[in-house]
């Protein structure tokens, strides 16, 4: 017993939690999709209780779009993606912004959903000249 406590250790190392083919900007942006589609039914509505789904829908897929940026920012991207693209950091966060509590989450705003998307489109663009080096 003591000498499995004392043993040597191998030390590994890994590029990331899982294989690289689990990370992907596409499932930010489905769910940002979700969220623009949503907003466009709440606003052609004038059902009260429809519109209160439709709101309660699209602040959990707001929020979804933030998770997803998140682990690739956070799981997927590494130093050298940040040193390649300083702008990275920014992106990510003004995106994580704009499906926040002032962006898609708590707002019907339409162009903001837009801009959410084209930020998205930003960060996969980045996303995929990583996985091309």
């Amino acid at each position: 017993m003591f000498a499995r406590l004392f043993a040597p250790t191998i030390e590994v190392s890994a590029h990331c939690d899982l294989p690289c083919g689990v990370y992907d900007p596409a499932q930010a942006r489905i769910e940002a999709e979700s969220v623009k589609a949503v907003i466009a039914k709440a606003l052609d509505s004038d059902d009260p209780d429809f519109r209160t789904r439709a709101i309660i829908i699209k602040e959990q897929r707001s929020n979804l779009v933030k998770e997803h940026l998140w682990v690739l920012w956070t799981d997927y991207f590494k130093p050298p993606h940040f040193e390649a693209y300083p702008q990275l950091h920014t992106l990510v966060n003004e995106a994580t912004k704009l499906a926040g509590a002032a962006g898609t989450k708590g707002t019907l705003d339409l162009e903001t959903a837009d801009k959410l998307l084209a930020k998205i489109d930003e960060i996969a663009e980045i996303f995929w000249a990583t996985k091309k080096a």
